[in-house]
C-alpha cells in the first residue's frame, strides 16, 4: 500500500528518477490531496457495499412473499 504518511511514499521509485517529481509528492498539499481522494473512494465503496447488502435484503424479502 502505497499512501502519502507512509515512508513508502518517501522512497517511491519514480520520486528517486525524476527530482522533481520527488518534489512535488513531498509537497502537504498533494499528500492531503491523494489522502483525501482515498478517503471519498473509501466511503464510496463502503457505501456501495451496503447498498447491496440491503438490495439483496430486500430482494430476499420480497421473494418470500410470493407464493
Amino acid at each position: 500500500m502505497l499512501a502519502p504518511w507512509t515512508a513508502l511514499w518517501d522512497r517511491n521509485l519514480f520520486a528517486q528518477w525524476l527530482p522533481w517529481l520527488g518534489d512535488w509528492m513531498a509537497s502537504g498539499f498533494v499528500r492531503g490531496g491523494v489522502a483525501g481522494v482515498g478517503v471519498v473512494t473509501t466511503v464510496a465503496g463502503l457505501r456501495d457495499l451496503a447498498g447491496s447488502f440491503v438490495g439483496r435484503s430486500a430482494a430476499a424479502a420480497a421473494d418470500a412473499d410470493v407464493p
